[in-house]
């Protein structure tokens, strides 16, 4: 993306993907000329305008931008001594776009001819659906890929650990299946399926986590039943709580998304004792 920027000897330049058009209501739109030069800058809109020879194509905005320094602070400047909402897509984009020299740089696979691995994650459903992605079997972004490691923090945490393996009725089975499950975390004697424990989390005995993201520091108490839930950090759910198998009970006391995730942040810890 640098190096295509330099080559266009540009003032800006957008990371975009191709998206189908009937999606593209939900997305920051570029309209393009043959050469990735931006004409026009749509913030969700109804009518989209379409990629050059594919009308059912379009160019959405990545919110990755490379600016040349200099350019940036001067638009900024602009922008902040009169009245606006002080918005790159709003604002800044559209301004940028009349000097000729703002650009797309498609975030395209050249050799398979399709986009690239991207999501946006600014809803609770698409942020559930990604980490969803990540456990199964064959996921579209492999973090086991030694040619495209992730750069990241990690805890000091010790190993994973998963504790009693009573298989027979009624015994305990510390057990993950089809799961991410990260440094610190205890699953002792209960079930996790197809979900994403984030460091330092406990599963206690009895329990059983479907498809539910669990984030830092997160005790799940004895016999509970979680599905379908994003919890996160430092909460602890008592013994015997059941979340996402009554979405009209779950929505007295928590956030229930269109799709139906379950929330469950840190200010209802009270409402669950």
């Amino acid at each position: 993306m640098l190096a295509f920027h330099m080559e266009k000897r540009a003032i800006g330049t957008i990371a975009a993907i191709e998206i189908d058009k009937k999606i593209a209501s939900s997305f920051g739109i570029m309209e393009v000329d043959e050469d990735c030069r931006i004409i026009g800058f749509q913030e969700k809109p109804r009518k989209p305008k379409t990629i050059p020879d594919n009308e059912n194509q379009c160019l959405a905005s990545m919110g990755v931008y490379l600016f040349n320094t200099e350019t940036l602070i001067k638009e900024l400047k602009a922008d902040a001594s009169k009245t606006s909402e002080h918005d790159f897509g709003k604002n800044l984009i559209p301004g940028m776009i009349k000097s000729g020299k703002l650009f797309a740089y498609n975030f395209r696979d050249e050799n398979k001819k399709e986009a690239k691995y991207w999501r946006d994650v600014g809803t609770i459903d698409a942020y559930w659906e990604a980490n969803m992605d990540l456990v199964s079997v064959d996921p579209l972004l492999n973090l086991y890929d030694k040619n495209w490691p992730i750069r990241t923090y990690q805890h000091m945490s010790p190993p994973a650990k998963f504790v009693f393996a009573q298989e027979y009725k009624g015994g305990r089975l510390g057990i993950a299946l089809d799961s991410i499950v990260c440094d610190g975390c205890i699953i002792s004697g209960g079930r996790v399926q197809n979900s994403v424990l984030s460091p330092n989390v406990r599963i206690n005995s009895w329990v059983n986590v479907k498809e539910s993201i669990l984030m830092d520091n997160v005790e799940i108490g004895r016999y509970a039943k979680i599905q379908r839930a994003i919890i996160d950090k430092d909460v602890f759910i008592p013994s015997e709580t059941v979340i996402g198998y009554d979405l009209e009970e779950d929505r007295k006391r928590f956030f229930v998304s269109p799709n139906g995730i379950v929330v469950v942040p840190k200010a209802v810890i009270s409402s669950l004792e």
